[in-house]
């Protein structure tokens, strides 16, 4: 049976074994597991076949064991030499860790921040060729090199060792915990070429600017607030230039927090930064630019949507966090009640129509139609999506981006679209009336469609459209459903309370004391997990308005959107405040919450 000594000096020769000019490791790069043990010395061929028969075995009795779970049953390997093949199998070396071989100025080179959420430690620098090996756990963590490469600037390049020693060098090198911001802030005036850019405004050689983006600090800076934003759950960070200051903020659950802000001099290179990592032009700060930036972090990929705007005070950049792994693809998690989600399933499996979510930006519409769309994404159904832009990549669904530069608008994709033989139309929004009129054309023809619209509530649809130049008789023959979204902050689990409403809480719900009796109200007390806000996450609040006979005379004869409202209330439909109401009465928000998003119905 092959041993793993933890003699230093065997630690070091076996992390050598892949050096050299023949490069015994890129010869291993793709073979069979057992080819790669053999070729290691760790097994023969003999023992190889005699697992190889024991699998074949286990397989007719419909076992599915790995060769390497196999061979080390049987005494012949351990887990460092599995980890060991399948390194050599990606073409990396392999590597024994122990906490005093590491130099501990290397912590310089990979911050605590960085080295903790992708779980690798650093292993060697090279300053000459900026050139940092790291070890990481397994060998298909692949997308951490990549992100390296992008977040810091290095050329990295990775070898593979035993989960419990990383985990060991980075309790002993980054013992002390993550960095926080005061810390990379207090950093900062260490840098001399960071310092001669105060007083410059935006007098900078570009060579200057370069070496400041280059700056160690900087880009520590920079991946502090990126990964602290992807960890809090931020959907946006806002980078804001003014006359004495540099304000950086995200924004979490719909509401903007503000950071501590960095020195005034440092928005050129921060935002240069921002810029070099979306490939967007540094020299350019007169017009706006447009980028993308992807990562992966806890395995998940992030997406990053850069828009940078020429203001009086330098650039103002945006960054939206699209965080696929934390987005909720499923009708069931969208955050509709029962009978709400019967209603739903029903409405996307109509043969034809049109279905609108409407509602402000940043409500959950796109969140919500893609749900939809996951659950209608089977082989036998054809999915065209045209969407500006196309925020989340789904397997199976054909997606198009609107490119306004090409004159590739929403109405010439559906256009096109027509002659693609979709079962399944989705348009990011109707914002005129030929892309309405191609919407409707396509739903006559026997295409189910969803899109979106700006609209208060479901009842106004109808006028907006109408206003838009659709014909009454148009809307009546293709709309199925109008569904009005709204999202409202969830009360902290770890931080609820019970608390008795005043009397002008509840007359703001146009509600009194004895109509809530017997019911609890709840909020949140404020605590860390939540920021001290009282709220961690959001919930969906829906109003449903069907198209029926009847709804479908009055839209016919010209019908107020306040009568339309009324004759759906009576006819089952429940508004956004009444939802609320029921949110509130669940526990699930606060009174606050559900007054700031909602409108009363009184008209």
């Amino acid at each position: 049976m092959a041993k793993t000594s933890t003699d230093k000096s065997q630690r070091r020769s076996r992390s050598r074994g892949g050096r050299g000019a023949s490069d015994p490791v890129a010869a291993l790069k793709g073979r069979r597991f057992g080819r790669v043990l053999t070729k290691l010395g760790k097994i023969t061929r003999d023992q190889v076949h005699e697992a190889l028969r024991i699998q074949r075995a286990r397989r007719d009795k419909d076992e599915r064991d790995l060769i390497g779970t196999i061979l080390t049953e049987m005494g012949y390997i351990d887990e460092f030499d599995v980890l060991e093949a399948l390194a050599g199998q990606a073409g990396m070396r392999f590597m024994r860790l122990a906490s005093d071989d590491i130099d501990s100025s290397l912590v310089e080179q990979l911050p605590a921040e960085t080295a903790n959420t992708y779980q690798i430690v650093p292993v060697e620098y090279e300053a000459g060729t900026k050139t940092l090996t790291i070890a990481m756990k397994t060998p298909d963590n692949f997308r951490a090199v990549d992100d390296l490469r992008l977040l810091m600037g290095f050329a990295v390049t990775a070898v593979v060792a035993p989960e419990s020693e990383i985990d060991e060098v980075l309790e002993s090198l980054y013992g002390k915990g993550d960095s926080t911001m005061l810390d990379v802030m207090s950093q900062l005036s260490d840098s001399d070429v960071l310092t001669a850019l105060q007083g410059r405004g935006d007098s900078v050689d570009l060579e200057d600017l370069v070496s400041a983006t280059e700056d160690n600090k900087v880009v520590r800076l920079l991946n502090l607030v990126l990964l602290q934003a992807i960890k809090d759950k931020a959907s946006d960070i806002h980078f804001e230039p003014f006359e004495d200051e540099f304000k950086m903020r995200y924004r979490i659950d719909g509401v903007l927090y503000e950071m501590v802000p960095p020195p005034p001099h440092l928005a050129l290179p921060i935002v240069s930064r921002i810029k070099v990592m979306a490939d967007l032009d540094i020299a350019e700060r007169r017009l706006p630019q447009d980028g993308r930036i992807e990562l992966t972090v806890n395995q998940f990929p992030i997406d990053l949507r850069v828009s940078v705007l020429p203001t009086m005070f330098g650039e103002s950049v945006v960054m939206r966090v699209l965080d696929r792994g934390n987005v909720q693809l499923s009708l069931d998690k969208v955050g509709f009640r029962d009978d709400e989600l019967v209603l739903m399933r029903d409405l996307i499996r109509k043969p034809n129509g049109i279905v609108l979510l409407t509602g402000p930006t940043g409500c959950g519409k796109t969140t919500t139609l893609y749900a939809s769309l996951s659950e209608l994404n089977e082989p036998d159904t054809k999915i065209l999506t045209a969407e500006d832009p196309v925020e989340y990549d789904i397997d199976g669904l054909v997606q198009c981006q609107v490119n306004t530069d090409q004159d590739l608008t929403f109405a010439r994709l559906l256009r096109s679209f027509l002659r693609q033989d979709p079962d399944v139309i989705l348009v990011g929004e109707i914002r005129d009336l030929e892309t309405a009129q191609i919407a409707v054309q396509a739903s006559l023809t026997g295409h189910l469609v969803f899109s979106t619209l700006h609209t208060n509530d479901a009842p106004s649809t109808i006028i907006r459209l109408v206003d838009l130049g659709i014909e009454n008789f148009l809307l009546t023959a293709t709309l199925e459903a109008i569904i009005a979204q709204r999202l409202a902050r969830r009360i902290c689990l770890k931080c609820k309370e019970e608390y008795v409403p005043s009397e002008s809480e509840l007359m703001e719900l146009e509600l009194r004391p004895e109509d809530v009796v017997g019911r609890t109200f709840f909020r949140g007390k404020g605590c860390n997990a939540c920021n001290s806000s009282g709220y961690k996450g959001r919930l969906a609040v829906f109003e449903t308005m069907l198209m029926d006979d009847m709804i479908r005379e009055m839209i016919m004869s010209q019908a107020s959107t306040s009568l339309l409202r009324q004759e759906s209330r009576k006819r089952g439909m429940r508004t956004l405040r009444e939802s609320g109401l029921l949110s509130i009465y669940d526990g699930r928000t606060t009174i606050d919450e559900i007054l700031k998003e909602t409108i009363s119905e009184e008209n």
